[in-house]
């Protein structure tokens, strides 16, 4: 049984989340607190294993508790975040600090989408209870590697993620050289936060990071993050490669979905393509990752030990669709390795 706290200072979410995971055969909620002051002392009286937290509260603000607790007792922490500019931001920075996912606080519609909305919080505070947790790191040394190499020109390199992804693709970002192969990236995220986490990216790596556009053409020293709500497929004209965006039903319950820009990739010449599956729940890229391997692509993925949830690359390596295993730590190295003009 997975223990939960909810930690928020409206009555209504703290009644209806409660509700919500309540109707799971395998979570219990133990407490709710209105403040950090009082979840401060219900985790240790009542040990959960999961905390749902607030980001904007009184008294102490969700970031400021969280900072806290990633310090000084790491533990699984959802955060419940308003779909707010600056909401995305803030949660952003949480996941930065070490919480394990978010989801949006429910809108007034919700009644609409209860259901798909109740299985989406059950599901994440699952995934939460089984994750890898790790305490705030230091900020990762933004010192490229590789910077005077000389790459071929046609590479692409591809990256597919979902849960701790966010943190795990800037790690892989923050060491890239100005110059190196465009990036193409799919990291399951909603609507309205993958701007900001394309602008963060940016602000924080040498080489240059944006949401992808219809039409974009793929260049060298920048890196294309497909938008939440819509796919991302890179296709060919010409000589050139361009990102292509599509509003298609979602593939494996993922929209954007890995296996969509994996697969189009495939279409493009994959043996020009090097592509990672990194940290993430399920099994979305897997298939695709093994088409690219097929096709000719060079593959990798994460290993278990530094992925927060190792089910997409579990899933890659169980299919055998991965050249060979790679810490977090390494990919960045290992993908470049492979697109070096020698």
């Amino acid at each position: 049984m997975i223990k939960v706290l909810i930690i928020d200072d409206s009555p209504l979410i703290r009644q209806l989340l409660t509700e919500i995971l309540g109707q799971a055969n395998d979570i219990k909620v133990v407490g709710c607190a209105e403040d950090p002051y009082e979840a401060r002392e219900m985790i240790k009286k009542l040990n959960p294993d999961v905390l749902t937290l607030d980001v904007e509260m009184p008294k102490m603000d969700g970031i400021s508790f969280l900072k806290n607790l990633m310090r000084l007792r790491p533990m699984p922490v959802v955060m419940i975040s308003t779909l707010t500019k600056k909401g995305s931001p803030i949660t952003l920075e949480a996941l930065e600090l070490g919480a394990v996912d978010f989801i949006a606080k429910p809108t007034v519609n919700v009644k609409e989408h209860m259901s798909h909305y109740s299985a989406l919080v059950q599901q994440k505070v699952r995934v939460a209870a089984g994750a890898r947790v790790r305490g705030f790191k230091k900020p990762i040394s933004n010192e490229p590697i590789a910077a005077n190499t000389q790459f071929l020109l046609n590479k692409v390199i591809a990256i597919g993620a979902s849960t701790g992804g966010t943190e795990a693709i800037k790690e892989v970002l923050i060491k890239m050289p100005k110059n190196c192969p465009p990036i193409v990236i799919t990291q399951h995220i909603p609507p309205g936060f993958s701007a900001s986490f394309a602008q963060r990216m940016d602000r924080t790596c040498t080489i240059n990071v944006k949401e992808a556009e219809q039409g974009d053409k793929l260049t060298a020293g920048n890196a294309y993050i497909a938008p939440g709500g819509l796919h991302l497929s890179i296709v060919k004209r010409g000589v050139g490669l361009y990102c292509q965006l599509d509003d298609n039903e979602p593939v494996n319950r993922h929209k954007p979905a890995v296996d969509v820009l994996f697969n189009s990739l495939i279409q493009t010449g994959a043996k020009n393509v090097v592509a990672a599956i990194l940290t993430g729940m399920g099994s979305d890229g897997a298939q695709g990752l093994l088409g690219l391997k097929q096709s000719g692509a060079y593959t990798m993925a994460q290993d278990e030990y530094s992925s927060v949830v190792w089910g997409m690359p579990k899933a890659a390596i169980d299919i055998g669709a991965e050249n060979e295993v790679v810490a977090l730590d390494k990919v960045t190295q290992r993908l470049l390795s492979q697109a070096i003009k020698v």
